[in-house]
């Protein structure tokens, strides 16, 4: 769950953020599709550190 969440939050915190600088729509799914990768990957270490202990 702290994966998905962390996709979704990424994406639109990604597309604000290319939206914020002018981006054109391409660049609203670079940055979306980035990010989204970028905090997926830090929900999975979220998920497995709390899973741990």
């Amino acid at each position: 769950m702290i994966v998905l969440a962390g996709l979704l939050m990424g994406a639109v915190l990604g597309a604000l953020v290319a939206r914020k600088y002018g981006g054109k729509p391409l660049d609203l799914l670079q940055y979306a599709a980035g990010f989204a990768i970028a905090f997926a990957l830090l929900g999975l270490f979220i998920t497995v550190f709390l899973t741990r202990i």
